[in-house]
């Protein structure tokens, strides 16, 4: 038998752990009175506070999504850690040493997989620091001040140099008795033809740290003309690194967004740099990919985001096209960020770092006190498209803002921008509300508005859209992942009317295809999105559609698992378990298998 950590130990750890100060480091909690503290849920959406911390007895519960336990509980589901992994990362924030048992002449248990990786990476982190200051790193020490960073900047924000050679760090981590595998699995080596050989080489090193400051990957810049790969390199997806969830910065901007209920979004590690070193010191970056949903609850969580809208997220982009396009994106997700959402975009297109060169620290601090309104950024951004001096611009445009400011989240805000677009375009308020209940009427914006009960800024009616839209487009391309689709896949009336349709025409020739799901469209209004779903842009490139179409499909399917993971827990809350053993036990068991399948869907959905 495997051994397992001494029982005075777990006690022990138990026993010094506070239950507060280990939620702190995912959650902002205040004051709920009787000695509790609230905050927003991490296990499930929600606009106000219903989860539950009493330090005095050690535990935590969620009002909204009946789920509770106690410290070592709380690290295991946020974590996904075993009981014996998170033991042992509460030991390491203890500094305390623990002791295995072991049976007969078995060897004592070793470290869980999780705590190994925690460990590697962050003896790769004090490894690459110290490189830092050798001759080999003078090309980074450069780079460096160049960006207008000293070497307490460097150490502040823990930037280190890889040595430009093969096996520099797997050498040193085999040293310190990590294995290859362990090594490949925290993302630090590669397989090559004579073994392993280090990830990162020949460049410089941003540790990227979780909100509890353990660090788990790195962001490297190349340095050198003969790097033939790319510009950053990140760690690649393992156990501790999944980018869409990470955001660079957070360890240390946690607090202070707490404080100042405020989050500031740059694009990379010296616009973070730069930002906090000029007193933005709520800045944070994603690490490789946009801005998504999963970035948003880690904000939502540390904003104590609520419907109040006090908190403030703002996006800084450069101003160029590409800066406009990805405020435009931020724009889609703003109905999920219930805080108030702002850009802040230089106009001579210097990003913070760029602007802490040239004009000082100042001018970064006025960047974000210069931010406007996102949903004022969008219209604008839209309007500058049409020539307002003529009456046709102004139809063109009228159109064009209508759906912005029918998205806009906040009913009282909605009339305020009404008034306000009807200014900038040069006609009457009526007008414009005309164009926002026409909308629904009208078939120029891609043909969606012909669903009137359809939000298609609401992610789960894009990602089913998308996937109805592949099915008709791209009849060739997985097919066995569509076959794999039901009705109950589709929340969406329309979309599983849509399916239908689609489903009776999959014998059909090419030539026959259309005309035979429009036959078996129940009516006008299914045949009107049919036709929609063959026109409207497929949102990915050709060069990714397969994997695109995966993810697709598969975050369509983990949609699906989620409902059907909700109606089984609310069905098991309703029996009792003792009474109704039998029944309760079955139900229990097709959970926790649902739950597995859903964790798959996810991993294969990251892609979108």
């Amino acid at each position: 038998m495997a051994g397992r950590i001494h029982d005075e130990d777990v006690a022990v750890v138990r026993e010094r752990s506070r239950i507060d100060e280990v939620v702190r480091d995912y959650v902002t909690l205040k004051t709920a009175g009787g000695g509790s503290l609230k905050g927003i849920c991490p296990f499930h959406d929600e606009k106000s506070p219903s989860f539950h911390v009493t330090p005095s007895k050690g535990l935590w519960f969620c009002f909204g999504c009946n789920e509770g336990g106690d410290t070592v509980n709380f690290l295991q589901k946020i974590d996904h850690l075993s009981f014996s992994e998170a033991i042992e990362k509460l030991a390491s924030k203890l500094g305390m040493q623990l002791r295995y048992t072991s049976a007969g002449t078995a060897p004592a248990k070793q470290a869980g997989v999780r705590t190994r990786l925690i460990e590697a990476n962050r003896l790769a982190d004090q490894f690459y620091r110290e490189q830092l200051s050798t001759l080999a790193a003078e090309i980074g020490r450069e780079f460096l001040q160049s960006r207008g960073f000293d070497k307490a900047a460097a150490e502040k924000f823990g930037v280190g140099y890889a040595p430009d050679e093969w096996g520099a760090l797997t050498e040193f981590l085999r040293g310190k008795g990590f294995t290859d595998e362990e090594i490949k699995l925290a993302g630090l080596g590669i397989d090559g033809q004579r073994g392993v050989y280090d990830r990162f080489r020949g460049r410089l090193l941003w540790p990227i740290r979780d909100s509890s400051g353990d660090t788990i990957g790195f962001g490297a810049r190349k340095l050198k003309e003969n790097d033939e790969g790319p510009k950053y390199l990140n760690t690649p997806e393992t156990q501790l690194y999944k980018k869409s969830q990470v955001l660079y910065g957070i360890d240390l901007a946690r607090k202070e967004i707490a404080r100042r209920r405020q989050a500031v979004i740059v694009e990379g590690y010296t616009d973070v740099m730069a930002a906090h070193l000029s007193g933005v010191e709520t800045a944070v970056a994603t690490c490789g990919t946009a801005f998504g949903e999963d970035h948003v609850r880690i904000l939502r969580r540390l904003l104590m985001d609520q419907e109040e809208l006090r908190g403030e997220v703002i996006f800084t982009f450069d101003g160029d096209a590409a800066g406009q396009k990805a405020a435009l994106k931020a724009f889609e997700l703003d109905a999920q960020i219930t805080s108030q959402t702002f850009v802040a975009i230089e106009p001579t297109g210097l990003d913070p770092c760029d602007l802490r060169l040239q004009h000082g620290s100042e001018a970064v601090r006025e960047l974000v006190a210069r931010r406007v309104p996102l949903f004022e950024f969008a219209i604008k951004t839209s309007l500058a498209q049409y020539p307002l001096t003529t009456p046709e611009g102004r139809v063109a445009a009228t159109r064009s803002i209508a759906p912005l400011i029918a998205g806009i989240k906040d009913p009282a805000l909605r009339p305020e921008y009404l008034r306000l677009a009807a200014g900038w375009i040069g006609v009457e308020p009526t007008a414009l509300k005309a164009a926002m209940g026409n909308q629904k009427r009208s078939t120029s914006i891609a043909a969606a508005e012909l669903l009137p009960s359809m939000d298609l800024l609401d992610p789960i009616v894009r990602v089913e859209r998308e996937a109805l839209k592949l099915a008709v487009q791209q009849r060739d391309l997985l097919p066995e992942w569509f076959a794999a689709l039901e009705i109950t896949s589709f929340s969406i009336s329309q979309h599983q009317g849509a399916f239908t349709a689609i489903s009776a025409a999959t014998a059909a020739t090419e030539n026959e295809f259309i005309e035979t799901a429009l036959q078996a469209a129940a009516d006008d209004e299914q045949r009107n999105l049919l036709r929609a779903l063959l026109v409207e842009p497929i949102q990915s490139n050709d060069e990714q559609l397969d994997r695109y179409a995966k993810a697709v499909y598969s975050r369509v399917m983990e949609l699906d698992a989620t409902r059907q993971i909700a109606e089984l827990k609310r069905t098991l809350q309703r029996l009792n378990p003792v009474d109704e053993q039998v029944e309760y036990d079955k139900l229990f068991a097709d959970l926790v298998a649902l739950e597995q399948h859903r964790r798959t869907l996810r991993e294969q959905a990251m892609g979108i």
